[in-house]
C-alpha cells in the first residue's frame, strides 16, 4: 500500500516522494535475510553512535539508495529551516498563534537568550526553576509542615494529559533515584475510582496535593481537586487547604478562589504545549520524587539531545533517522502502526507517554494550508515493556501477517542490579529482533523436524504451524543506563522526531482540536445527564444512552 504526496507539498518534496515510492516497489520482494547476506557490513553501514548511545537500524527494510532518498526528503522539506524558526520563537503553532519553545525550558543559564516576541524568556524560566528548587528543599528538609505541624510524606499530583503523563512516566522511570521519605502518587481519570483508591492509602495531615492545570478550569482536574479538597477539609478544616495544596497554573485568580495561596502557585507559559511541559513546573511532582539535582540532570540530558538535533546532519541525526524511518515504513511500505518495546520495566509507561506525544501531535487530516492530506500521518503507537509483551502480543507480530515495525529500547547496564536478571533481559531483547528479521522458513523447519526423527506425515502436518515469515522491520536503541540524564535525552529525542515528521508531512504538531471538540460535546451533554435540561436535538443513540442511565 503506497500513498501519494499532498498536492500542496513543494515540488522538491514531491520529486523525492515519488522516487521513494519507486524504491519501495523495488524492495517489496526482498527479504531482510537477503539484505544481510548480501552485505557483511550492513550493521556498521546502518547504525549510528552518539556519545555512548547506539541506534541500530540495520534490521529496517532499507538500502543505501533508500537512506539517500530519505536524507534528500529532509532537505527538500527544509527541516533545518523549520528548526531555525522554532528556535527563533516564531509562532509555528499557527492555528493558535503561539511559539513552541519547550527547548527553552532546558536551556542552561548563562548560555545566551531565547527570544519570544522580542523578549528573553530565560530569566523567567530560571526564576521558576529556582522556586521549584526551594520548595523541594522545604519538603525534603521537613520544613514545610501541614496544618497539624507534621511533615509531608505523600504527594498527590492531580492533572491530566500532559500535566499527568510526563511526570508520572518519569517518576516510574527514575524509581532508582526516588527520595526515601516521599511517596508520589498520580490521579488523572475523571472516574472516581482513580482518586478514591489513592486517598484510601493516605492520611490528610501528611498529604500534599499538586493541582496542575494551566487555566485551572480543566474539567477532570478540577473535579478531582474539588473531591480531594472535600476529603481534606472534612478531616482538617478549611484553613488546612493552604498548607496541603499547591498549584501549577497561570490563572492566579482561580487558584486563590480555590483556597491556594498564590505564592504557592508555579507558573508556565502559553508557548509550552501540555505534552511538552514536563521540563517546566509541570515537573514539580517529579522534583519532589527524585530531588532537584536529578531534575537538573534530566534537563541537561534533554539539552544535550537538543544540541545534537540542531547540529547533526540527517545521516547522523538520531531524531531525524527515527522520523525518516517511520515515514518510510508508514507512507511507503504501508505500516499503519508501530510497536514500542522497551526492555526496561522502569520505562513501562513510555508507550503511553509517547502515544500522546506522537498521536496527539501528528494525528492530523489537513496540512498547514488547510488542505486535505493525501498521506497517512502518525501511525498507531502501542507497546509494553519486555519481557511481558512476549507472553501477550508477540505471537501476532511473528505470525499474524501484519506489517508491524518494532522499536526496541534496551540499556547496557541495569538500574536495579539483581544478579542473573539483566543478561537474560538483553538476551531476550536481541533474540526477538533477530527472530523478527530472520524468521524461519518452511524448508528449514521441515529439515529440522525430520532430523529430529519425526515421520514425514508428522512433518507435513506440523511444519506450517512452526514456520515464521520474518522480514518484520525493527530498530534497536541501546542506551548506556537509565538515569536522569539519559531519560532527559531520550524524551527530547522523541519530541524532535515528532517535529521532523510534522515538517515533512507539512502539518502543525502543536495544536489538538480533536481533543477540544470532545470537551465541548461533554460540556453540552453534562446538564442533560444531570437532568437539568431536556434531550432535544440529540441523535437517537446519544439520547438513548442517556435515557438508559436514568435511575
Amino acid at each position: 500500500m503506497y500513498f501519494t504526496v499532498s498536492m500542496a507539498m513543494k515540488p522538491a518534496v514531491r520529486t523525492v516522494w515519488n522516487a521513494l515510492s519507486g524504491s519501495a516497489g523495488s524492495l517489496c520482494d526482498t527479504h531482510l535475510r537477503e539484505l544481510f547476506a548480501a552485505d557483511p557490513r550492513r550493521f556498521s553501514r546502518f547504525s549510528v553512535c552518539w556519545n555512548d548511545w547506539l541506534l541500530d537500524y540495520s534490521k529496517q527494510r532499507v538500502t543505501p539508495e533508500t537512506m539517500g532518498l530519505l536524507h534528500e526528503l529532509w532537505h527538500a522539506a527544509d527541516v533545518a529551516g523549520w528548526i531555525a524558526r522554532m528556535r527563533a520563537g516564531e509562532a509555528i503553532n499557527h492555528t493558535e498563534g503561539r511559539a513552541a519553545l519547550h527547548v527553552a525550558l532546558r536551556h542552561p543559564a548563562g548560555k545566551g537568550p531565547i527570544l519570544h516576541a522580542g523578549h528573553d524568556v530565560m530569566p523567567a524560566v530560571h526564576h521558576e526553576l529556582e522556586r521549584m528548587q526551594r520548595f523541594a528543599a522545604e519538603i525534603h528538609g521537613r520544613h514545610w509542615r501541614g496544618a497539624t505541624g507534621e511533615p509531608i510524606s505523600d504527594v498527590v499530583n492531580i492533572g491530566i494529559g500532559g500535566s499527568d503523563l510526563g511526570p508520572r512516566m518519569a517518576t516510574q522511570a527514575l524509581a532508582a533515584y526516588r527520595h526515601p521519605d516521599i511517596r508520589v502518587h498520580y490521579v488523572a481519570n475523571l472516574d472516581g475510582a482513580d482518586l478514591a483508591t489513592v486517598l484510601a492509602t493516605l492520611q490528610p495531615r501528611t498529604t500534599l496535593f499538586v493541582v496542575a492545570s494551566k487555566t485551572f478550569t480543566t474539567q477532570e482536574t478540577m473535579q478531582n481537586a474539588a473531591s480531594a479538597r472535600h476529603w481534606l477539609v472534612q478531616s482538617l478544616g478549611e484553613a488546612a487547604v493552604a498548607r496541603h495544596f499547591v498549584a501549577v497554573s497561570t490563572n492566579l485568580a482561580e487558584v486563590a478562589r480555590f483556597g491556594i495561596d498564590p505564592e504557592n502557585a508555579f507558573a508556565f507559559w502559553d508557548w509550552v504545549g501540555g505534552r511538552y511541559s514536563l521540563w517546566s513546573a509541570i515537573g514539580l511532582p517529579l522534583v519532589l520524587a527524585v530531588g532537584f539535582d536529578n531534575f537538573r540532570k534530566l534537563l541537561a540530558g534533554a539539552h544535550a539531545m537538543d544540541q545534537h538535533f540542531f547540529a547533526a546532519p540527517p545521516a547522523e541525526n538520531l531524531p531525524g533517522l527515527l522520523a525518516l524511518l517511520e515515514i518510510w515504513n508508514s507512507n511507503f511500505l504501508g505500516a499503519d502502526n508501530r510497536a514500542l518495546l522497551p526492555y526496561s520495566q522502569s520505562l513501562g509507561l513510555l508507550p503511553r507517554y509517547l502515544q500522546q506525544l506522537e498521536m496527539e501531535s501528528n494525528g492530523k487530516q489537513v496540512d498547514r494550508q488547510g488542505l486535505p492530506l493525501e498521506c497517512a500521518t502518525a501511525p498507531i503507537l502501542w507497546g509494553e515493556a519486555g519481557t511481558n509483551g512476549q507472553h501477550a502480543f508477540y505471537q501476532l507480530i511473528h505470525q499474524g501477517r501484519r506489517l508491524i515495525p518494532c522499536e526496541f529500547i534496551a540499556c547496557k547496564q541495569p538500574d536495579f542490579d539483581l544478579p542473573g536478571h539483566h543478561q537474560k533481559l538483553l538476551a531476550n531483547c536481541f533474540a526477538q529482533s533477530e527472530a523478527l528479521m530472520r524468521g524461519k522458513p518452511l524448508a528449514e523447519i521441515t529439515a529440522e523436524l525430520a532430523a529430529g526423527g519425526m515421520s514425514p506425515e508428522q512433518v507435513a502436518l506440523l511444519a506450517p504451524y512452526r514456520s515464521f515469515p520474518g522480514n518484520q522491520p525493527s530498530t534497536t536503541l541501546l542506551l548506556p543506563r537509565l538515569d536522569p540524564h539519559t531519560l532527559g535525552a531520550l524524551l527530547a529525542l522523541y519530541e524532535h522526531k515528532v517535529f521532523v515528521q510534522s515538517v515533512i508531512w507539512d502539518i502543525n504538531p502543536f495544536d489538538q482540536w480533536g481533543v477540544e471538540y470532545g470537551k465541548q460535546l461533554a460540556n453540552r451533554l453534562l446538564p442533560i445527564i444531570e437532568g437539568r435540561t431536556a434531550t432535544g436535538g440529540l441523535d437517537s443513540s446519544t439520547a438513548g444512552l442517556i435515557e438508559a442511565c436514568k435511575p
